[in-house]
């Protein structure tokens, strides 16, 4: 027996030691690594940067065009009366006079171009194209709050969840104690013939159930800690909380109604879904106006054919350098106008189907506010119901733990017997779990009224 309890004392020590050493994760703490580790929240962030990038991709596309071009070649000019095209861009653009036959004569040649194109006025075109840019912008920065706050509510209700995993485990580990000590006694007193063989058996049987649920409430703690673990994006472990939270209760609970609920995360973002759609359907409106174009080009070219060839036929160099000189060169300035026609009557339809995709939106938008109304209500009476049953608790556990300690002195003196101690157990530690979810159920209750308001501050502040 002193083997063993010097064993048990170093263990103790041990694992204290391992305890201290941890170092505590506040809920604080959580809410920040998850927020900046969580995968989604870092995907949702690269695609509001890449709709940034998307407002300047606009803006540019109203820039003029500006090209530039150089080319040199060698080959032939024989050319011949008759029409061509040029199907799939294979056609050869080689100038020169229509010869009685084919000759082989062939020199350099070179082309150096400039081209400007710029559509100037295009009714409005280029500036809806920003804004629709800009609105799927204020889109994904509001799908990117709407995600972090949501994933906060998780992690904060997985935290709670855990610490009450851990008391609940830490009453059944109780249990367990008070059950093998009666075990124990009851093994004495049926040794000496104070108690029937089946006071042993039914000890024996409440000390194996009180075993098996604390296994249980072990596997639940680790299932808890798992879920926890991949809400903050880190490896599974085993967690040192900060257990004070479960030690008090909140201040207050606000009391704002559904009226107040606008400017919610989750209808902030579908919001801003609809707005987006609306744009869009402002851009297809302006499809149906023709586009304003300004061009200008400059053109050099080269030839190692001399201006004589028409009427000698060996008035051509076959120097490079001769061919790629310019020689001739040639402006164009112009304004045009586009108009497709026929587009307006493809667009009527865009626009009729955009209308419809702006509904639907309006409709999920409408959904959700509906179902948040519904668990701002809900969160009142959760609540109220988990006050009352928190009131209730102390009176309950009182009462149990005074019933047990009665009855457990009565049994050891014979005065009563063991099915009548083991209903005291099973409510005493029926009183201590209520206890331990009764707290955690007031907090959750707080956290449902932070995620019905859209307003995780109503949480975080009493922390």
């Amino acid at each position: 027996m002193l083997l063993r309890a010097f064993i048990l004392t170093i263990s103790s020590i041990f694992v204290s030691s391992q305890v201290n050493a941890q170092e505590v994760l506040s809920l604080q703490s959580a809410l920040e690594t998850a927020v900046h580790n969580y995968g989604t929240i870092k995907a949702k962030e690269s695609y509001r940067l890449s709709s940034q990038e998307s407002v300047e991709l606009a803006k540019r596309q109203a820039l003029p065009n500006l090209n530039f071009s150089v080319q040199q070649d060698y080959g032939t000019v024989n050319g011949q009366n008759g029409p061509l095209y040029g199907f799939g861009g294979y056609g050869v653009a080689s100038s020169g006079l229509p010869l009685p036959e084919q000759n082989w004569n062939a020199s350099f040649g070179a082309l150096y171009l400039a081209n400007v194109n710029w559509e100037f006025f295009s009714f409005g075109k280029a500036k809806q194209r920003v804004k629709v840019a800009e609105f799927k912008t204020q889109r994904d920065s509001k799908d990117l709050s709407d995600e972090i706050f949501q994933h906060k509510v998780k992690v904060a209700a997985a935290y709670i969840n855990v610490l009450a995993a851990k008391k609940l485990k830490l009453s059944y580990e109780r249990n367990v104690g008070r059950t093998d000590t009666i075990r124990r006694i009851v093994e004495v007193k049926e040794r000496n013939g104070l108690v029937p063989g089946v006071d042993l058996s039914l000890a024996k049987a409440d000390y194996a159930n009180a075993m098996i649920t604390y296994i249980k409430s072990k596997d639940n703690e680790q299932e808890q800690e798992n879920k926890l673990a991949q809400l903050l994006g880190i490896p599974s472990q085993k967690f040192l909380l900060d257990s004070t939270i479960l030690k008090r209760t909140p201040t207050e609970f606000p009391s704002e109604t559904a009226s107040e609920i606008k400017n919610h995360p989750v209808l902030s973002f579908y919001k801003s879904r609809i707005e987006v759609s609306e744009q869009e359907k402002q851009l297809l409106k302006t499809q149906y106006y023709p586009s304003f174009s300004m061009i200008g080009i400059i053109q050099s070219r080269a030839s190692g054919f001399g201006n004589g060839y028409a009427q000698d036929q060996n008035d051509f160099s076959s120097s490079y350098w001769d061919g790629i000189k310019p020689t001739r060169s040639n402006y164009l300035i112009g304004v045009g106008v586009s108009w497709n026609f026929t587009q307006t009557f493809r667009l009527s339809k865009e626009i009729s189907a955009q209308d419809y995709t702006t509904q639907g939106l309006q409709h999920e938008y409408d959904l959700a506010e509906q179902q948040i109304k519904a668990q701002l209500d809900l969160s009142e009476n959760k609540w109220n119901n988990a006050f009352s049953v928190y009131e209730q608790v102390p009176i309950q556990l009182k009462s149990a733990n005074d019933a047990y300690i009665q009855r457990s002195v009565l049994y050891k003196n014979g005065l009563t017997d063991l099915v009548d101690l083991s209903q005291t157990i099973y409510a005493l530690v029926r009183a201590e779990t209520d206890r331990d979810i009764a707290i955690s159920n007031v907090w959750n209750a707080l956290l449902l009224k932070a995620a019905a308001l859209g307003d995780f501050t109503v949480f975080e502040k009493e922390l």
